[in-house]
């Protein structure tokens, strides 16, 4: 019989960039041929084969309530038979905003968009609106979608401007951009020192996903919160990731930080394409067509993807919803952790709320050069091996995984149970 993904792969790479819409869909940093996804159903998804799998990608964290939730479907088919866009307010929208902004306390005014990039390229003009500054800080390691002046990495020193970490974006683009270690107080009081009054905002993964998953220290986001309110910038905490994800108040809940300005996307589209920035109503208002910072999208607030976010975000807020989801994403941490133990590998896994981190590493990372530091042939060993067992995680050693509520405590014992056999082969 033939491989259906191979197939189509080969037949992608023909139409479209290395075959894929998005980088890490090719594997290009685990090898071998990317599934095929023809559907998915609660906790699993079916490649061009028809082959099952136990899904913790889960659409790259969206999928929190698990793919093709009967409500969720229901709600954008009812959406979809009065009009898929209209590019005009809708009541929809506010009814959305209000919602978010009940469970977000830091969130005074609202905007929505439809992609997470969207979100975080306005929230940084916006910091520079509002302040009349240009200097942006972000941290090693944090990804924030792929506006110009956000694709950089680090310099040479221990403080530095960023230097461009794409072709097609111009030096210039990024000379205002600095770039710390994440997790070092010592370097972000540094930069303050030195660049306070030109800073117009600093922007943070409260809980990193895109270096694996790693925790921000409360001393750190503390330090963040005082240096920023002392020298007038924009504190932007980027939950597109952690949103609804790590706890229904976000990350911002469980650090007891009120940012200035807040990102959100993934979650609360249910599925469907849509993102948000909202904040402090003062910052808020620097947008158009009430400020002179511009900002528009034809398909903002799209009906059928607020359809698919409010629904989700009714489900999330039932009673117990977190305590559960919590307690299968840690089941998971543990007993990956334990089945390596026992096995001799050197091995951790970290869970808060619906997120986890694999790592081949003796300890959790507090930074990027602790991630990088980790075993990454380790990890394509174990991801390839538990592919090939029909447990798809997430193709890089980089990415944070996901638990949904379709995952019950039965799957996630199946899922451990994979991992001892796998284990004992990498041994």
């Amino acid at each position: 019989m033939s491989n259906q993904n191979e197939t189509l792969f080969e037949r992608a790479k023909q139409i479209i960039p290395a075959g894929v819409n998005s980088p890490v869909r090719a594997f290009g940093s685990v090898g071998g041929i990317p599934r095929f996804i023809a559907k998915a159903q609660g906790a699993h998804v079916w490649d061009a084969n028809g082959t099952q799998y136990i899904d913790y990608v889960g659409s790259w964290g969206t999928g929190i309530v698990g793919h093709a939730h009967p409500e969720v479907v229901e709600a954008v088919r009812e959406a979809a038979v009065g009009g898929l866009s209209f590019g005009a307010p809708t009541e929809a929208e506010i009814v959305i905003a209000e919602e978010i902004a009940k469970i977000v306390p830091s969130v005074e005014r609202l905007r929505l968009v439809s992609s997470g990039t969207e979100a975080t390229m306005t929230a940084i003009r916006l910091a520079r609106g509002y302040t009349g500054r240009d200097k942006i800080v972000k941290f090693e390691g944090c990804y924030h979608g792929h506006s110009d002046s956000l694709l950089v990495k680090a310099g040479s020193g221990l403080l530095t401007f960023g230097n461009p970490s794409s072709a097609g974006v111009p030096a210039d683009l990024t000379q205002h951009t600095i770039v710390l270690p994440y997790n070092d107080v010592a370097a972000l009081k540094q930069a303050f020192d030195e660049f306070g009054t030109q800073i117009a905002g600093v922007i943070l993964e409260p809980i990193a996903g895109n270096m694996n998953l790693v925790r921000a220290t409360p001393e750190f986001v503390q330090t963040l919160r005082q240096v920023t309110e002392q020298n007038g910038a924009v504190l932007i905490y980027d939950e597109v990731m952690t949103g609804f994800r790590v706890a229904l108040g976000g990350a911002q809940s469980l650090h007891g930080i009120t940012p200035d300005l807040t990102t959100m996307g993934k979650v609360i589209g249910g599925g469907m394409p849509l993102a948000a920035f909202g904040g402090k109503k003062e910052i808020m208002d620097c947008i158009s067509p009430l400020g002179g910072v511009y900002q528009a999208g034809t398909l903002s607030g799209n009906p059928v993807a607020v359809a698919a976010g409010l629904k989700t975000l009714e489900i999330i807020q039932r009673p117990n919803f977190y305590e559960n989801l919590s307690a299968r994403t840690q089941q998971l941490a543990q007993g990956l952790t334990a089945a390596a133990q026992s096995a001799g590998i050197e091995f951790c896994a970290d869970s808060v709320g619906g997120m986890f981190g694999l790592y081949f590493a003796p300890q959790f990372p507090q930074t990027y050069a602790d991630m990088m530091a980790s075993n990454v042939d380790g990890f394509k060993q174990f991801f390839h091996a538990m592919l090939d067992k029909n447990v798809a995680f997430g193709p890089s050693a980089y990415e944070a995984g996901f638990v949904s509520a379709a995952h019950t405590p039965e799957l996630i014992d199946e899922t451990i149970e994979i991992a001892k056999q796998v284990f004992a082969q990498m041994k």
